[in-house]
Order: C-alpha cells, then sequence, then structure tokens
C-alpha cells in the first residue's frame, strides 16, 4: 500500500518512507508477523496499554489463542525457517509461556 502524499514531513501510523520517499507499508517479513503475534499477546495480557485509552486490559482467552496460534506456526514451520526465524519463535513462544502461567497463577 502507498501513500500517494511523496516527500512526507512524517508518515501515518504503520507506515515507512521508502526510498523515493514515498510513506508504505513496512515490507512483510517471517520475523515482523512472529513479532505481531508477540504484540497481541501481550496486548491481551495486559502487558501493554491500549493506544487509546492506555487501560491495560486482560484477556486470558484471547491472549491464550495468540499463543496457540503460535505454537501452530512453530508445529507447521519445522524444518522449513532458517535459524534466525526458528529462534525467534522459540524464543518469543518460551516468554509468552512463561508469562501466561505467572498471569494465570495471579
Amino acid at each position: 500500500m502507498v501513500d500517494k502524499r511523496s516527500n512526507c514531513e512524517e508518515c501515518p501510523d504503520g507506515m515507512v518512507k521508502d526510498d523515493a520517499g514515498r510513506c508504505v507499508m513496512p515490507q512483510v517479513s517471517f520475523a515482523s508477523f512472529i513479532l505481531s503475534l508477540n504484540t497481541s499477546a501481550l496486548f491481551h495480557m495486559g502487558e501493554l496499554p491500549h493506544p487509546e485509552s492506555g487501560e491495560k486490559l486482560v484477556d486470558y482467552d484471547l491472549a491464550k489463542h495468540t499463543i496457540d496460534t503460535l505454537d501452530l506456526l512453530a508445529e507447521k514451520t519445522v524444518g522449513n525457517l532458517d535459524h534466525d526465524e526458528s529462534e525467534l519463535l522459540t524464543r518469543v513462544l518460551y516468554e509468552l509461556k512463561m508469562k501466561f502461567v505467572k498471569l494465570a497463577r495471579s
């Protein structure tokens, strides 16, 4: 997606400047996809505030669903990821699961 505004001072939220100075969506990569799911899970565990209200909400079901989605990706991509992608997915899953267990116990 390209914003027709070229040479803009600042790009709208979520967009970055390309080499020509146009505001575009950042390139999709496996790492950015995993990090997006990580952010979603952290948000649903109340680790990140709502961007508009600043309120921290906890939704166990949505947090678990996001973690389960990452687990599914890990299972279905075995042998198809490079070392860095595999390491990122493994670490993100481990950290999210530990946070979820701690949250569930509190």
